[in-house]
């Protein structure tokens, strides 16, 4: 019984000494430089598909039709990628990264580029116009949609709830009405309806930066 316990005891120094030298001890500020890295690679890529895929509309204005609802969420996802860049730098508060919360971050910085690459697909034979594009994938969009809120929800946690709090009621609730309407919208081809929801969405990112965002501090 004693050879086993040194034996067992043996195996996880071992296995302690791996994992040291795989993950040497970094300070918190150190451990999110290299985190904001990775984020930076990613939301530059979410980035550089919107202005490549909204230069193309003026290039090519009569190649493919576009709608307000379209352009509509375009400005949205990319500004959703600055609020989650600015938002993003709350994370200096945690001081201990496990490879959890860091695979969490990719994941979620990916949905960013997942949505903004839903808006401008390579090839657009098959459609007549992005109107009709977005409403075929529509269900697939607004799917990513609502993985961003919920993952919204769980970073934000991670910040603190001093930070959650920090919003009041609002943001539970516009995350609800967010999730809310995206079901709605994965169900229902209604044009007017998706115009009115992009709107909104759109006009509450916008008054939500004017309102929460003045120094980065």
């Amino acid at each position: 019984m004693g050879r086993r316990l040194a034996q067992h005891a043996g195996h996880k120094e071992n296995r302690l000494a791996i994992e040291q030298a795989l993950t040497p001890p970094l300070s918190a500020p150190e451990a999110f430089t290299h985190v904001r890295i990775i984020i930076g690679i990613v939301l530059g890529l979410c980035i550089s598909r919107v202005l490549i895929g909204s230069a193309s509309l003026v290039q090519h204005p009569h190649r493919k039709k576009t709608c307000f609802t379209h352009m509509a969420w375009v400005a949205f996802a990319l500004l959703s990628v600055v609020h989650f860049w600015w938002l993003e730098f709350n994370l200096r508060s945690i001081q201990v990264w496990g490879f959890e919360i860091y695979l969490f971050i990719i994941f979620y910085a990916a949905l960013h580029f997942l949505l903004c690459a839903m808006l401008f697909p390579e090839h657009m034979q098959e459609y007549a116009s992005y109107h009709d594009y977005f409403i075929s994938r529509r269900r697939w969009f607004f799917g990513l949609l609502i993985l961003i809120q919920v993952a919204d929800v769980y970073d934000t946690i991670l910040k603190g709830w001093d930070h959650f709090n920090s919003y009041g009621i609002e943001y539970p609730l516009s995350v609800v009405v967010i999730i809310g309407f995206s079901i709605v919208a994965m169900v229902t081809r209604k044009a007017w309806f998706h115009a009115w929801f992009a709107g909104l969405a759109l006009f509450y990112a916008i008054a939500f930066s004017l309102r929460h965002f003045t120094t980065l501090s």
